[in-house]
């Protein structure tokens, strides 16, 4: 089968990771991989999650504790997973799982098939499919955002803030080695710096629950549309050439 990375970000996730990390397990499990690692990201966590990831990754050497040096942001434990990975395929996934893990062979079977580099999971290409909703704040802000993203950057997609991401390990090198951003719109300039070099993408609906205990911040939140204007400015500064 294919060969896989699986990517996920935590910060303070004691409460979540015995479950993501049985459930993650159990995946790796129930299939045969050419070569399958699970890297979660310690974002410089105040509480247990290294202690629980280290733990796991001595009974299963299939999972590694990758660690920030201290809290830097989604968008840096993001970059710093897909950079430290080693499989052909990488995925991006949230520690809560809102995307079900099964998904991604889901994601694999598309990008092989029509010969993506990128495969990203949408929930407003088909809302149908979303069983648990975000409070209409939120919901209605992600509409929002998702528009000031087309004008800033011109990439045509519906949802890039879900975050289960499919990545082919050279897309994943060039779009993360250049990414400069590390809060909440990492997201969109992975994807402007993939599609600006010329990776093929593709966005698909994929089965979505909203999972309670949030990380945004109504201040992160705001701060995602100035770093639109900043991908921009990025851009036309060449610094992502």
């Amino acid at each position: 089968m294919a060969s896989l990375s699986i990517v996920v970000p935590a910060y303070n996730e004691e409460q979540r990771l015995p479950q993501t990390i049985e459930k993650l397990s159990s995946f790796a499990n129930q299939h045969s991989w050419d070569f399958l690692e699970i890297l979660i990201v310690n974002d410089g966590s105040g509480d247990r999650t290294a202690t629980i990831v280290s733990a796991q990754a001595q009974a299963d050497p299939r999972f590694r504790l990758v660690e920030n040096p201290g809290n830097r942001g989604k968008g840096y434990a993001v970059r710093n997973g897909m950079l430290s990975a080693k499989g052909a395929w990488r995925l991006m996934t949230d520690a809560d799982l809102s995307t079900p893990i099964e998904e991604a062979l889901r994601l694999l079977e598309i990008a092989q098939q029509r010969q993506a580099a990128v495969v990203i999971g949408s929930r407003a290409l088909d809302r149908s499919m979303i069983t648990k909703h975000q409070s209409l704040f939120r919901e209605y802000g992600g509409r929002l955002y998702n528009l000031m993203m087309k004008i800033c950057t011109g990439l045509p997609f519906v949802d890039t803030q879900c975050g289960f991401k499919l990545y082919r390990a050279d897309a994943a090198e060039a779009s993360f080695s250049r990414q400069r951003l590390d809060g909440f719109s990492f997201d969109a300039e992975a994807l402007f710096i993939a599609q600006k070099h010329g990776f093929p993408i593709l966005e698909v609906p994929v089965p979505w629950a909203n999972a309670e205990g949030t990380k945004v911040t109504v201040g992160g939140t705001a701060k995602a549309f100035f770093d639109l204007m900043e991908i921009r400015k990025n851009s036309l500064k060449g610094l992502y050439n």
